[in-house]
């Protein structure tokens, strides 16, 4: 198993992801915002979170015209998995591999604290090792986690089972509570929380380790 992760200028939570990624048995390329194209082989990217690009103009909003985003576009595409974690599910935002734009908190301040979430669907590579109404408790950290989309998009998310966790206590103004969502081949994943801070015991919680462990489970070569 191979898993590539993408940093950019501001890039702060790189190296958890890739440790995450390395206690479950992947290999992990560390990839460079600025080449133009990923590692051969490559099962999964993780977009990872941070203030890429010091959060100017919008979060995610110019890395998301880096060189690699290319690349993470056409792998999706082709459909490959990707995760974006926090600035990375604002990337993949503004890219338009996911529906929807994450705006300001509706307190306007920066929130950093584990939160309760609940799992909306187990029907994905990234939820499989969690049960459907489960609730669990991940960290957040960010500014702009305020998820917003259409009624159009809302309802198609709803409809077709794409909404991966909800928030038990939305901590951001995010509407429908929504903390996490799914691609249409449900094999992109964009959240805020951060499993990556929740899946070794030195962090005080392991609740994200059964969201690395699904994935190794998934993408395991049989």
């Amino acid at each position: 198993m191979r898993a590539a992760v993408v940093v950019f200028p501001g890039s702060n939570c790189d190296r958890d992801l890739a440790v995450a990624f390395e206690r479950e048995g992947f290999a992990v390329d560390m990839v460079w915002h600025k080449e133009t194209a990923l590692p051969e082989g490559v099962d999964i990217v993780g977009v990872p979170g941070g203030f890429s690009y010091g959060d100017y103009l919008r979060c995610g909003a110019i890395a998301a015209q880096s060189p690699i985003c290319k690349a993470v576009t056409a792998h999706a595409g082709r459909g490959g998995y990707v995760m974006g974690i926090c600035n990375g599910f604002q990337v993949l935002a503004e890219t338009g591999i996911l529906p929807g734009a994450l705006l300001r908190n509706a307190g306007l301040k920066y929130i950093c604290k584990t939160v309760g979430l609940r799992v909306e669907t187990a029907d994905s590579a990234f939820t499989g090792g969690y049960d459907k109404g489960q609730e669990i408790a991940i960290p957040i950290a960010h500014h702009d986690g305020n998820y917003f989309a259409d009624d159009q998009t809302l309802a198609a998310l709803r409809g077709e089972d794409r909404i991966a966790f909800t928030y038990t206590d939305n901590p951001n103004g995010s509407v429908g509570d929504i903390a996490g969502i799914l691609s249409q081949n449900r094999r992109v994943l964009g959240m805020m929380p951060h499993p990556e801070r929740a899946a070794d015991p030195g962090h005080g919680g392991t609740d994200g380790a059964a969201f690395f462990r699904a994935l190794a489970g998934v993408l395991t070569p049989a």
